[in-house]
């Protein structure tokens, strides 16, 4: 059965083309009683509006980009549920695209949103040293609405952006860990170039100098952002004897990589080594040694995400967003043994 036409609906209605498209779009011309019998008869008779012919009329798509690094990281479930809940809550379509962390990938992505005309797009971004890249000129250039899921770094200054506070979030981590007893906490870094590692970093320095403790470059090491790097970082720790009685990662992810290995190596988690994370993904939770992290607000920023792009859409200039974090206190985490044992 072929679908429904407006001249269909304006036959059973008995007025004209026009009255029925005016009324379908919410035109304030026409009658209540006469839009409300219309849509009535539009819904029975199966109408479907044509989305392509209204986007260019409209020079609209109703289509929203969006570019994370991979949805195998369940860091951006939550961030990503809540803009694709809010998207189509206000009419738009999102299309989903993967930079697997490379540049040249995500520079990739964005052009076949741009190709696709999309109206806006959310970029978790791929964070680089240089001061500027060249695709995010362009995004500027063409003036495309653009939303920043995130930290800021100076390639992608020019956009508003929604982010956690991450460094009174570690910083938390780090007060709690020394609460406890600890003195001797390694810290498991995140990506080196984003911003959120440095934050990160940032946070757990401050936690030691205002604790008035010293900072040991020997418990600092690189672990990136996923389990395998976590198992690798927990690995060269013990391989060189740090004699720490904690561990901060920059991440659940790495946290949960580091503490596979130590119960491997018949540890205990807190009884001879503590653990404290980031993020809280739903695996910290149901972890064995359910996990000490941050909680952020991750539908939260989600929220705050699409706000602002409907604002960009009208050509408004919103202010970025910064959301707090908040310290999540479960078992990983307890008073050192009177020794390390690392």
């Amino acid at each position: 059965m072929p679908a429904a036409r407006l001249k269909d609906i304006a036959a059973h209605a008995g007025v004209s083309v026009m009255t029925v498209s005016k009324a379908l779009r919410g035109a304030t011309d026409v009658a209540p009683q006469t839009k409300a019998r219309i849509r009535a008869l539009a819904q029975q008779m199966g109408y479907e509006p044509n989305s392509v012919a209204q986007g260019l009329r409209n020079r609209t798509t109703r289509l929203l980009g969006l570019i994370l690094p991979t949805v195998a990281n369940p860091i951006y479930s939550r961030t990503v549920a809540a803009i694709v809940e809010c998207a189509h809550d206000l009419g738009y379509d999102l299309v989903i695209s993967h930079s697997l962390g490379m540049v040249d990938r995500e520079e990739t992505c964005i052009r076949r949103f741009l190709s696709r005309r999309v109206d806006g797009m959310f970029i978790f971004p791929v964070y680089r040293m240089a001061p500027q890249a060249a695709i995010y000129q362009e995004l500027l250039r063409r003036r495309t609405p653009t939303v920043i899921l995130g930290h800021r770094a100076p390639f992608c200054a020019g956009f508003c952006n929604v982010e956690s506070d991450d460094i009174s979030g570690s910083l938390e981590v780090t007060r709690h860990l020394i609460s406890l007893g600890h003195k001797r906490i390694a810290f498991l870094c995140g990506i080196t170039p984003a911003p959120w590692a440095q934050e990160r970093l940032e946070g757990y320095r401050r936690g030691l100098r205002e604790a008035g403790l010293e900072l040991d470059d020997g418990l600092i090491f690189n672990a990136g952002g996923m389990i395998e790097e976590g198992e690798t970082a927990a690995l060269q720790m013990l391989n060189e004897s740090t004699k720490m009685t904690a561990i901060q990662a920059a991440s659940d992810l790495v946290a949960i990589g580091a503490a596979n290995v130590l119960l491997k190596q018949g540890l205990q988690i807190p009884g001879d080594v503590s653990i404290a994370g980031f993020g809280n993904v739903l695996t910290a939770e149901h972890y064995r040694v359910p996990l000490t992290t941050v909680r952020q607000p991750k539908w939260r920023l989600g929220v705050a995400a699409i706000e602002m792009m409907q604002k960009v859409i009208r050509g408004e200039q919103p202010e970025s967003r910064r959301l707090p974090a908040e310290l999540i206190v479960r078992s990983s985490a307890g008073p050192p043994r009177l020794e390390a044992v690392l």
